[in-house]
């Protein structure tokens, strides 16, 4: 996000969405905050570590209201668990390493894209396009340079 304006709290943000405020909630807000494109897992883990005990279930619940209610966003790469980021609010793109499943945020595609406009919609109102890149990190990239051209898992 490129606002200027102080960051809300998490607090704020679910009272500006129309959610109560819990303290799962707020964790799993924070938890996402810290570690953006967080899985589940990472944030029942970092939830359980500020809070205690919380199911499994609670987490998801609220992962999903969450993301309902535009505070997150859920995104699922081929081959590789949902993940969570904070960053909602614009169509940016990810670039995800095949090896390590480590993912970037890429804010614009550059270039002729020839496919982000669909030649026949459907019907559909298209309200936003995702581009997932795919490679290797530059971690990966330097453990492993017998790795041939990069393709989607």
């Amino acid at each position: 996000m490129t606002s200027t304006a102080p960051a809300a709290s998490p607090e704020e943000l679910l009272r500006g969405a129309g959610l109560r405020v819990t303290a799962a909630r707020v964790a799993a807000l924070r938890a996402v905050g810290e570690n953006q494109h967080a899985t589940a897992d990472a944030v029942l883990g970092s939830v359980r570590s500020e809070l205690g005990t919380v199911s499994v279930q609670a987490v998801y619940d609220l992962l999903h209201a969450l993301t309902g209610a535009g505070l997150l966003r859920r995104i699922e790469p081929a081959g590789h668990p949902a993940r969570y980021e904070r960053r909602t609010g614009d169509n940016h793109h990810h670039i995800v390493c095949r090896s390590c499943g480590a993912i970037g945020d890429v804010d614009c595609t550059v270039g002729h894209a020839p496919c982000l406009t669909p030649s026949d919609d459907h019907g559909f109102v298209v309200e936003t396009a995702e581009v997932t890149y795919w490679g290797l990190c530059p971690d990966c990239r330097g453990k492993d340079s017998a790795v041939g051209p990069a393709t989607q898992p």
